[in-house]
């Protein structure tokens, strides 16, 4: 595993004055968990992405999609969820105890106060279990925190999921050797389920909102799709590859979002049994061709 970077001074203090992505996120999905802070800096957002909001709920609408897809057609029954943010019903461990009760789900945040709402309103099927811990994937070893290790085994098959957080890790953060440390700790069979803001199709809009984090505090980074391919180097891309949000096994409902509009791209991908040079992120490989072995329960 690489060497963390060296952490700012600890906190458990809630500073409702500065805003923080995972209330604004909140504030973009029409919740009530946050701040005259937050409200101010979304907004402010909102000025540079008319079309925020939707940004955020295309990206809910693939980690809805995607948790559904590895718990039903692919037989995961664990998963981490790294960045939660506030729970917003249906949250990742109800999408996945609807395909399969027992799944068992590690929601992990920064923020203690988005800790203190999952403890409250993250309700397990009694099968299953789902559970919460505080960390920060630029300094902890979250797949060695012991909270995680009580619930989760690491030598049967996780589902990692990676959602609209790695653009708040900036490229002095070393953000492709965090997750290429959080994928070497999973065995093979497993799963990363990751989304990010891509600049392509309005970098100026993108370069704005970059900047309007920066000055509360949080470094963002919108990425290009070449840059966000790297993420899923060595692994095996499940149909449809890499993709906006809204395009990845869209439902029959799907609204009619634009790529511009949905601004995010996301992939499923899997864990190679045998690593082999033709592993490779540019590969999409079809729940057909990846369905041995079921294991992961």
């Amino acid at each position: 595993m690489t060497e963390k970077n060296c952490r700012p001074p600890a906190t458990c203090e809630i500073d409702t004055t500065v805003p923080h992505p995972a209330r604004m996120y909140d504030y973009y999905l029409g919740g009530k968990d946050n701040f005259p802070a937050d409200q101010e800096a979304a907004e402010r957002v909102r000025k540079a992405v008319p079309f925020i909001q939707t940004v955020a709920l295309e990206n809910r609408g693939f980690m809805h999609r995607a948790t559904r897809t590895l718990a039903g057609e692919y037989g995961v029954r664990q998963f981490v969820d790294i960045g939660s943010g506030i729970p917003t019903s249906p949250n990742l461990h109800e999408v996945a105890q609807d395909e399969a009760p027992e799944c068992r789900v590690v929601y992990v945040d920064n923020d203690p106060m988005v800790l203190d709402y999952t403890d409250v309103l993250v309700l397990s099927a009694p099968e299953g279990c789902a559970g919460s811990l505080q960390a920060d994937v630029r300094y902890d070893a979250v797949l060695d925190h012991p909270d995680l290790l009580s619930l989760i085994d690491l030598d049967r098959p996780v589902a990692l999921s990676l959602n609209a957080v790695m653009h708040f890790v900036p490229d002095e953060d070393a953000p492709y050797e965090i997750v290429q440390s959080l994928v070497d700790r999973l065995c093979p069979g497993s799963f990363l389920a990751l989304s990010h803001v891509t600049s392509q199709f309005d970098p100026e809009a993108w370069a704005t909102t970059e900047k309007i984090y920066r000055k509360a505090g949080t470094p963002a980074r919108a990425r290009t799709e070449k840059e966000i391919r790297t993420f899923f180097a060595g692994l095996e891309l499940v149909d449809p590859g890499l993709t906006s949000t809204h395009l990845w096994r869209p439902g029959r409902d799907q609204g009619e979002t634009t790529a511009s509009e949905s601004s995010m791209l996301a992939a499923v991908a899997r864990k190679p049994f045998r690593p082999t040079a033709t592993a490779q992120a540019a590969s999409p490989l079809s729940v057909n061709e990846s369905r041995e072995p079921r294991s992961g329960s």
